[in-house]
C-alpha cells in the first residue's frame, strides 16, 4: 500500500464520491459550546458602553417614524415628541424593560425534529437571505427568478449543517415586487421542513408570514404565542432611527410572541462614530431601543441582540466585511449580549466579489468573530456574496464547508487509556508507521472529519480529474445535491390551505394597488 493510499484509507475516505451516491456530509445536529467565549473587553469596558449608550437613549434619543410604536413607548414611560418623531428612554425604562426575555427558548419547526435551541451554549446556522442578485458559475450574477430561488431553498434543505432557512436566498424578481413575500413564504414551507425566516417588512407582510406559519401547523394565528416558530430581522436605520415598516413589522411579530433579532447596521466611519468602541456603543443604544419596544409590545416575549459592526473602506466608502475590526466588534458585541442576559446574533460575511481566496479568508474572519464571541443565531451564514448584493452557490457549498469545521471543532476529542494508545505505540515502535495496527483499523473510518468540498489527494490524482478549485468542485457538489433533492412530505391538505390563502391575499393586493 502506498503512502497516499493509505493515508486516504487512514482518513475513512477523504474525498466524497462525486460521482455516485449521495454527497458526504456531517449529519444533522445542533451546534453546541465546548469551549469558552472570548472576552476582548474588560467588564468595565463594557460598563462603560453600556452607560454611554444609556446617555444617548436618554440625552439624544431615537427617531421612531411608526406612530404605533411611540404610543407604546409612551405609555410604558418614555418622553416622547410626536411632531418630531422622537423618543427618549431613560436608563430606569431601559433596566426595567431588559429584565424581561428570556435567555433561551426553542424554535419550532414544521418537523417537530428540525426543532432548534436558540440562546445558552447552543448555536444555529442561518443561510444567506435578502441578496439582490444571485450566482453561480455557469451563468454569473444575475437577477434572480422565482424558479432558482426554490432550488437555493432545496439546497438549505438538503445541507445538514443548516439549521435555518435566512428568509429568502435572493429576490425573485420575476414576481411583483407587492406579493412575492407569499411565494416566498410557500416555498419555505413546502421545499424544506426546518426552521425559516419570514419578512418583517411591514404589518401586513408580517401577518401573512404568521399566518402561513401558523397554517403550516395547523393551528391558529393566535396559538403561536408563546411558541416561537421563526426569528425576523428588524434593522434599526442608522444612525439612531426606527423607520416605519420596520417598527410595524417589529410590533406584530412581538404581539404574536415572536422573536425580533434587533439588529443596528452600524458602519464605523459611515453611519457611527470611526472608532470601533464608539460604533458599538451606538449600535447597543440601538439594539437596546428596539430590544425596549419589544418588551413594551408584550413583555417577555424574545428577542435576539443583532450585532452587525464592521468599517469602511475609507479610499471608497464602501462596506468592508471579514475585517480585524469586524472580528473583534462580534467578540465585543457577544460580551454585551450576555451582559443583558439575550441571545446573540452575528453573520458570516464577505465583501468579495468572487468566490476566491479573499471570499474565503474574510468569511472564516467573520466566523472567527462570531463562534469566538459564542453567536446563537448566525445570520447570513452560508451563500453570501459581494457585501450581500448576492447569493452565491458555489459560496452556499463553501460556506457549509466552513461551518462544519467550526461546528466538528466544538466537539471534545476523547482522552482515555483506548484513545492514547499505549499498546499501539508499544506496536508500532521507533520508526515505524500506524496504518495497519488494530487501534488505527478499528478508528479510521470516524477518526477524522470528513470535508465537504476539500480535496486531500495528491497533486497527480487532482491533476487527472481536471485541477478543479474549490469553487469549481463546490459547483458541483450543489448541481449533485439538486439532483438527489427529495421534497420533505407535507400533508396535502396544509399545502392546498396555502394556496388558497395565498391566492385570496394576492388578490386583495393587486386588487388594492389597481
Amino acid at each position: 500500500m502506498t503512502r497516499t493510499s493509505a493515508r486516504r484509507r487512514a482518513r475513512g475516505g477523504a474525498r466524497p464520491d462525486r460521482s455516485g451516491g449521495a454527497v458526504t456530509q456531517s449529519p444533522w445536529t445542533q451546534v453546541r459550546y465546548r469551549t469558552a467565549p472570548t472576552n476582548v473587553l474588560s467588564t468595565d469596558q463594557i460598563e462603560a458602553i453600556h452607560e454611554a449608550s444609556l446617555t444617548i437613549l436618554e440625552e439624544i434619543g431615537v427617531k421612531v417614524l411608526d406612530p404605533e410604536a411611540r404610543r407604546y413607548l409612551q405609555e410604558a414611560g418614555a418622553k416622547v415628541d410626536h411632531s418630531e418623531e422622537m423618543v427618549w428612554l431613560d436608563r430606569g425604562l431601559v433596566d426595567e424593560k431588559l429584565k424581561l426575555p428570556p435567555s433561551s427558548f426553542t424554535l419550532h419547526a414544521r418537523n417537530p425534529e428540525r426543532n432548534v435551541q436558540l440562546g445558552d451554549d447552543c448555536a444555529i446556522f442561518a443561510s444567506v437571505g435578502g441578496p439582490a442578485f444571485v450566482s453561480d458559475l455557469d451563468k454569473g450574477r444575475r437577477q434572480g427568478t422565482y424558479a432558482e430561488m426554490c432550488d437555493f431553498i432545496k439546497l438549505v434543505q438538503s445541507l445538514n449543517i443548516l439549521h435555518q432557512e435566512g428568509g429568502g436566498p435572493f429576490e425573485a424578481l420575476d414576481l411583483p415586487q407587492e406579493s412575492r413575500h407569499l411565494d416566498l413564504h410557500f416555498a419555505q414551507i413546502t421545499l424544506t421542513d426546518k426552521n425559516w425566516q419570514p419578512w418583517g417588512l411591514g404589518a401586513d407582510r408580517a401577518r401573512d408570514g404568521l399566518e402561513m406559519a401558523a397554517i403550516s401547523l395547523g393551528c391558529s394565528r393566535e396559538d403561536l404565542i408563546g411558541k416561537p416558530v421563526f426569528t425576523t430581522v428588524i434593522n434599526t436605520n442608522s444612525p439612531l432611527q426606527i423607520d416605519g415598516p420596520m417598527g410595524e413589522g417589529l410590533i406584530e411579530m412581538a404581539k404574536h410572541g415572536q422573536p425580533v433579532i434587533i439588529t443596528p447596521f452600524t458602519l464605523a466611519g459611515a453611519m457611527s462614530p470611526v472608532t470601533i468602541a464608539g460604533a458599538l456603543t451606538q449600535q447597543n443604544a440601538e439594539a437596546l431601543s428596539g430590544i425596549v419596544l419589544a418588551q413594551c409590545v408584550r413583555p417577555g416575549t424574545p428577542v435576539v441582540y443583532g450585532g452587525f459592526t464592521s468599517n469602511v473602506d475609507m479610499k471608497t466608502g464602501s462596506p468592508a466585511f471579514g475585517t480585524p475590526e469586524y472580528t473583534l466588534a462580534a467578540q465585543a458585541t457577544g460580551q454585551l449580549a450576555r451582559r443583558y442576559g439575550i441571545p446573540f446574533r452575528s453573520s458570516n460575511v464577505t465583501a468579495s466579489n468572487a468566490v476566491d481566496a479573499q471570499a474565503a479568508y474574510e468569511s472564516q474572519m467573520s466566523l472567527w468573530g462570531a463562534m469566538s464571541g459564542h453567536v446563537h443565531l448566525l445570520n447570513q451564514g452560508a451563500g453570501w456574496l459581494g457585501g450581500g448584493l448576492v447569493a452565491s452557490f458555489e459560496k452556499l457549498i463553501i460556506d457549509a464547508e466552513m461551518l462544519q469545521m467550526m461546528a466538528a471543532a466544538q466537539q471534545p476529542f476523547e482522552v482515555s487509556d483506548a484513545a492514547i494508545g499505549l499498546d499501539a505505540i508499544r506496536e508500532v515502535g521507533p520508526c515505524g508507521h500506524f496504518f495497519g495496527t488494530q487501534h488505527t483499523l478499528e478508528r479510521y473510518e470516524s477518526a477524522f472529519y470528513t470535508p465537504l468540498v476539500s480535496d486531500w489527494d495528491n497533486y497527480e490524482n487532482w491533476s487527472d480529474r481536471g485541477s478543479m478549485d474549490s469553487a469549481q468542485r463546490a459547483n458541483g457538489i450543489w448541481k449533485q445535491m439538486l439532483a438527489q433533492y427529495e421534497k420533505p412530505p407535507i400533508d396535502a391538505a396544509i399545502e392546498d390551505q396555502l394556496k388558497d390563502y395565498m391566492a385570496r391575499r394576492k388578490q386583495e393586493i393587486h386588487g388594492a394597488a389597481a
